[in-house]
């Protein structure tokens, strides 16, 4: 009898988990809503948002309070240890601000960070695993500072639900099962994670299993209650930095290092795209100038009279992303340290010159950066470098407030050290690991207190009176930007409704071939496009979409169906 009923309560926890993380098909209808809606990477961020929402909190409030479920339910993509960038959109003024939350260089840390004893570049996970490529977190100070200024709900009462599951447990989801069997050998070489993720004799956790972690509950108590300097000074911060340099990879963060964190209040990057004002992060993250370069090329075609999907569509896309590719690899990095030519990138003259390089009927040879006018060093472009996962979150509020919030600790379980609870971030491999090439320096080199250059791009849309058109972002690393790109021409141009435009198939480049979705209608494409000359190429998209779109019926919202994340409003 007991058999039995172990057996029926375990298939009653799989119809429920397959239920609760269902992703929305491809042809789903979009969430609607009236007053508020927010959309996140997992059902409990965005539940935990709608909760605050309902309690007259602002979009900043949810987002916090979904960014801080996230930091539970999702560790592998953001978390307390490490950075997030962030739009938000001040209904009464009708306002954009920009908040740098980007994680920063340790005081000590120089270009030859990650060259070896024969001066070559080292490996990614040689690098990346363990306290070397550890950065000083800066996501609380962020949302910490924004909250003042934005926030309606007590600080404290954000952290509730967070508490609450790490504390009592939640179940693991699908896709954070998937991550843990996927790094297992490595979340298996640090204590932390390995007591956190795997089971006594190794094996990772599976879907349905409960996770517990109270050293994070506890953690974030002490954030509620102390507010960021719980993180950036005391107990923490010491073991933090303990952590960090006594590390089988040593890193070179000190407790002086996080205590001097501060986050930044920046001006949005803006340009228009036909009728709209597009408006999206600016240096140190690449993701909204590299979004608005490829618009401000595509806005030299006629995008809303081809086909979504077809092959026309997908050379314009590769071609005007493959040019912005390249300015980005040489221009783009912290603006505090490095000169960049954002008014010359953007410009209408330069983007009309760099547009006539796109023909649709036959791929570029080579993408090349163009001359933006500005007086600056001679710059070698970086070379690729892997950049993985983030996580995402979508608000519009009652007022008509909206907050497009970015996070992330970069690899799958960043630099797998862990602390009260929390992983560490190992977003220093976002920087160049060669600081220059043929003697001349790369722009995103590491230097001291320098912000990494990002692909992270929370994008707000304003139509021609300033009022709110769309909030939305992504996740998946450097694919960020394409898969942003591409929303916005879906949006824009093709009028589709968020949850179509979640779900399309992606295509797009990191600068060299045409990538298409595996899967997906888009693999049809290849042909036509080797026809024009494209080396093509399929993978395997790990997008996260989220949309919410401002429409005179209400509010609609789209999730990416690749992930686990929902819409939720009222």
């Amino acid at each position: 009898m007991r058999s039995r009923t172990l057996r029926i309560a375990a298939t009653a926890l799989v119809l429920w988990l397959a239920v609760l993380f269902a992703p929305a098909p491809a042809t789903a209808d979009p969430a609607r809503a009236h007053t508020h809606m927010v959309a996140a990477a997992h059902p409990l961020a965005a539940q935990a948002g709608l909760a605050v929402l309902r309690e007259g909190g602002t979009a900043l409030d949810a987002a916090i309070a979904a960014q801080f479920v996230l930091a539970v339910v999702e560790p592998q993509s953001s978390g307390l240890g490490g950075g997030a960038v962030m739009l938000h959109y001040d209904a009464a003024s009708r306002a954009v601000t920009s908040w740098d939350g980007r994680e920063t260089a340790p005081a000590a840390a120089g270009p030859d960070l990650f060259l070896g004893p024969d001066g070559q570049p080292m490996g990614f996970y040689e690098a990346g695993l363990g306290g070397r490529a550890v950065g000083v977190p800066g996501a609380i100070r962020m949302l910490e500072a924004a909250h003042r200024r934005h926030g309606r709900l007590r600080w404290e009462r954000l952290f509730a639900e967070a508490i609450h599951l790490a504390e009592h447990g939640f179940l693991v989801s699908p896709r954070l099962a998937g991550a843990i069997a996927a790094d297992a050998q490595r979340l298996a070489t640090r204590a932390g994670p390995r007591a956190v993720f795997l089971h006594a004799d190794g094996t990772p956790l599976a879907a349905g299993t409960l996770l517990v972690n109270r050293p994070l509950a506890e953690t974030l108590r002490a954030l509620a209650a102390g507010g960021a300097d719980a993180l950036h000074r005391g107990a923490v911060a010491a073991a933090i930095a303990r952590a960090v340099r006594t590390d089988a990879n040593p890193g070179l963060l000190t407790v002086d290092d996080l205590a001097a964190y501060a986050p930044k209040r920046r001006e949005p990057v803006c340009a228009p795209y036909r009728s709209v004002l597009v408006c999206g992060m600016g240096p140190p993250s690449s993701g909204g100038p590299t979004v608005l370069q490829a618009l401000g090329l595509l806005a030299h075609f006629d995008m809303a009279s081809l086909p979504p999907g077809g092959a026309d569509a997908a050379q314009l896309l590769v071609e005007a992303e493959r040019l912005a590719w390249a300015d980005r690899a040489t221009f783009l990095a912290d603006s505090d340290f490095v000169p960049v030519p954002l008014r010359g990138l953007l410009g209408p003259g330069y983007l009309t010159a760099r547009a006539q390089l796109i023909d649709q009927d036959h791929a570029m040879a080579e993408a090349r950066a163009g001359n933006p006018n500005w007086e600056a060093p001679n710059l070698a472009p970086a070379l690729p470098q892997p950049e993985h996962g983030t996580s995402h979150v979508s608000v519009v509020d009652d007022a008509g407030n909206a907050v497009a919030l970015t996070t992330t600790v970069q690899d799958a379980f960043g630099a797998r050290v862990m602390v009260g609870g929390f992983l560490l971030n190992n977003q220093l491999t976002d920087f160049s690991f060669l600081p220059a090439r043929n003697g001349r320096p790369v722009a995103n080199r590491v230097q001291p207190g320098k912000r990494p250059r990002s692909s992270m791009a929370p994008t707000l849309v304003l139509d021609a009176d300033g009022r709110l058109l769309f909030a939305l972002g992504s996740v998946g690393g450097a694919r960020i930007i394409g898969d942003v790109a591409q929303a916005l021409v879906s949006l824009i141009d093709w009028r589709l409704d968020p949850q179509a435009t979640a779900a399309a198939a992606h295509i797009g480049t990191l600068g060299e071939t045409a990538d298409l979705e595996a899967g997906t209608p888009a693999t049809a494409l290849a042909p036509a496009l080797e026809a024009r000359g494209q080396k093509v190429r399929t993978y395997q998209a790990i997008s996260g979409v989220t949309i919410i779109a401002v429409t005179p019926q209400g509010l609609l919202g789209g999730s990416d169906p690749r992930r686990e994340g929902v819409a939720l409003g009222d």
